[in-house]
C-alpha cells in the first residue's frame, strides 16, 4: 500500500495552489487524504499552519470555506488540512451518530480495542509531519503552529500544549476546551479512552494548562456570542479562568452575534492567520 502521497487535485487560488493528496496511513490503517495550500513561490521554504476541523468534517471544508489561502498567500504561509477520524474501517456502530466514530476523531489516541485504529493524535503530531517533511522540500514543518475550530480548536489546543517544542503558537475558533465536563467530549472520552477520568485529563486543555503553561506566544480564541453551542459544549470561560490561574497569556474575543459557522470563521480567519505568521516568522 502506498505511503508515499499521491495528488489527486490541484486548483490555484491567489496565485498560489490548492492541491489534495491520498497516502496510506500506517497509524490509522487506512487511506488517508489531505489538502496543502501552498503559497505563490518565491523560491524559499514555507513554514506551515496545521487546521483540525470539527464534527463531520473531512480535509476539504477548511480548504471550500474559510477564505484562509488569501491572507496565507499574502503572508507566505502553507496550510496543511487533514480529515478527522480514520475512514472505511467498518468497525461496527462507527457511523451511527455523527458526534462519534467516522468524523468524529477527537484528535486523541483511543485506548479501546474496538477503537484502536482511531489514533488521530499520533496522526497529527508524528506521522503527517514525517510525511510532509520527507516529501515536500518546499515546507519548513520545522517551523510549525497549529489552529482548528470545535472539535479540531480543542486538538489544536491540547496537541499545542503537550508538544510546545513542535508548535510555534495556537489559535482556535469556538473550542471544546473542556470536554472532560460537557456531553460531546463525555460521549467521545468514555468510548474511545473507557471509564478513567485521569485518561480523561490528558485530552482537556483546561486540565492541561495547569501543567503546560511556559508559553512563548499568546493563545488566541475566538468565539461568537450567538453559538448554539456556547454554554453546553464550549465553555470557554472554564479555559480563561484556567488560564487566569496559572497567568497563561491568553486572547480570547467574545464576537458579538457570530455562530458556530464557517461564515464566523471566514470573518475572523485573517486575525488568525497574521497572528501565527509572527509566531512563525520569529
Amino acid at each position: 500500500m502506498e505511503t508515499k502521497p499521491t495528488e489527486i487535485s490541484s486548483s490555484k487560488m491567489f496565485g498560489g495552489y490548492n492541491k489534495r493528496y491520498k497516502h496510506f496511513s500506517p497509524t490509522l490503517g487506512c487511506s488517508m487524504t489531505f489538502h496543502v495550500y501552498f503559497p505563490p513561490s518565491l523560491n524559499q521554504k514555507f513554514p506551515v499552519l496545521y487546521w483540525l476541523s470539527g464534527l463531520t468534517c473531512t480535509d476539504e471544508n477548511f480548504i471550500a470555506k474559510s477564505g484562509a489561502q488569501r491572507a496565507a498567500s499574502r503572508e507566505g504561509v502553507a496550510l496543511i488540512a487533514m480529515d478527522t477520524s480514520p475512514r472505511g474501517l467498518n468497525v461496527e456502530g462507527e457511523a451511527d451518530s455523527w458526534d462519534f466514530g467516522v468524523g468524529a476523531g477527537f484528535y486523541l489516541n483511543a485506548k479501546q480495542e474496538k477503537w484502536k485504529n482511531w489514533r488521530m493524535y499520533d496522526y497529527v503530531v508524528k506521522e503527517l509531519p514525517e510525511l510532509l517533511k520527507e516529501n515536500f522540500p518546499e515546507l519548513d514543518t520545522a517551523r510549525a503552529s497549529i489552529s482548528g475550530h470545535s472539535m479540531g480548536g480543542h486538538g489544536a489546543l491540547t496537541i499545542y500544549l503537550k508538544n510546545l517544542d513542535k508548535y510555534k503558537s495556537v489559535s482556535a475558533f469556538a473550542p471544546i476546551v473542556n470536554p472532560i465536563n460537557c456531553p460531546w467530549g463525555q460521549k467521545a472520552f468514555t468510548n474511545y479512552l473507557g471509564e478513567k477520568k485521569a485518561d480523561w485529563e490528558e485530552y482537556d486543555a483546561t486540565c492541561l494548562i495547569s501543567k503546560f503553561n511556559n508559553l512563548s506566544a499568546t493563545i488566541l480564541i475566538d468565539q461568537g456570542d450567538a453559538d448554539k453551542f456556547l454554554h453546553e459544549q464550549l465553555m470557554p470561560n472554564k479555559f480563561e479562568e484556567a488560564c487566569r490561574k496559572v497567568n497563561a497569556p491568553l486572547l480570547l474575543r467574545l464576537q458579538p452575534g457570530y455562530d458556530h459557522s464557517y461564515y464566523f470563521i471566514a470573518t475572523f480567519i485573517d486575525d488568525h492567520i497574521s497572528h501565527h505568521s509572527q509566531a512563525l516568522k520569529l
